[in-house]
């Protein structure tokens, strides 16, 4: 089969079938989305080499329950040991030995099939096209705030990011009815969420304002920083951001105005699917483009780029 690898580099080869053990499922990738963790593993991050990529929706080719086989699927990227006190609590997630699809010891989306446990697999109703399914995994992330945070209708939220993350979030949070905020630097980007009612405002255009709740969804040093700013004494700042750049910062002001940090990473895929179900939240504008398996090369380029937001493989080559 054909996949991308990464090893010090990322290069589109021939290798050979994965091989599934008992509990496993071959699942056949149909669209994978490259991801902001996909380019920082590019970058250096988690040290990672083999087939990255964790965003997929793809159909089961072969399982040990054999009326699974032809079912359209996505899944849970993290893999956890099964026998340590968070996996028997349900926190595979933060599983200390797991193991993380595309990310971790475990190779990933960016190939025609891969390999994931039975017990990580979510099915995706009819209602939800492919293009919609493939957004569930990053959608669920933006889900885990609100398992995490109790937002009131009340509180003044900021999203701070205006790329596919940030977007996903501002349209998560706006279901709870706070006031709500998007700042970013893409004018384009922000006419999304302005259509659907969000206000926005240009990083330029921050003066004093402070907010009860700040999500940093930037991606960037430069961005932890201004958003951190930003939040109020006793105001909660949740941190969504995962680089490969180091952040320096003086916690002072997190003590001084008793400012409750969260960190926040993947979320609960049923909310999410029920989500894109109900048409509560609509991903398809946030695709920049879909391009084939043997044109990485240019979907990389493109993804890279400030102006674009999602962009996926199809592994039809």
């Amino acid at each position: 089969m054909k996949a991308l690898q990464f090893h010090k580099s990322l290069s589109l080869i021939e290798c050979p079938f994965p091989s599934r053990k008992q509990g496993e499922v071959l699942v056949q990738v149909h669209l994978a989305g490259i991801c902001n963790t996909d380019l920082e593993i590019l970058k250096g991050y988690m040290n990672f080499t083999g087939i990255p990529g964790h965003e997929f929706v793809g159909y089961i080719a072969e399982s040990d329950n054999t009326a699974l086989v032809g079912k359209r699927v996505t899944g849970e990227i993290n893999i956890g040991c099964g026998e340590c006190i968070a996996c028997q609590n349900g926190l595979d997630r933060h599983c200390p030995n797991r193991d993380v699809l595309g990310i971790q010891n475990y190779n990933g989306a960016f190939a025609e099939f891969l390999i994931i446990p039975e017990k990580n697999l979510f099915f995706i109703p009819d209602s939800i096209s492919d293009e919609e399914a493939v957004f569930i995994e990053p959608l669920a992330a933006a889900c885990e705030i609100l398992e995490q945070i109790q937002i009131q209708p009340q509180f003044h939220v900021a999203v701070f990011g205006d790329g596919k993350l940030g977007l996903l979030i501002a349209q998560v949070l706006q279901i709870s009815g706070c006031k709500l905020t998007v700042i970013g630097r893409h004018p384009d980007k922000l006419n999304f969420v302005r259509r659907l009612g969000v206000d926005t405002l240009l990083e330029s255009q921050i003066s004093d304002q402070r907010f009860d709740v700040v999500v940093d969804a930037t991606g960037s040093a430069d961005g932890f920083h201004q958003a951190l700013q930003c939040v109020k004494p006793r105001g909660i700042f949740v941190l969504k951001s995962t680089t490969q750049e180091s952040i320096q910062f003086n916690p002072a002001k997190l003590v001084i105005d008793e400012i409750q940090l969260v960190g926040s990473r993947c979320g609960p895929f049923r909310p999410a699917i029920q989500l894109l179900v109900e048409k509560k939240v609509d991903v398809k504008p946030l695709i920049s483009g879909i391009y084939p398996l043997n044109a990485w090369e240019t979907a990389f380029q493109v993804a890279e780029s400030r102006e674009s937001l999602k962009i996926l493989l199809s592994m039809k080559l």
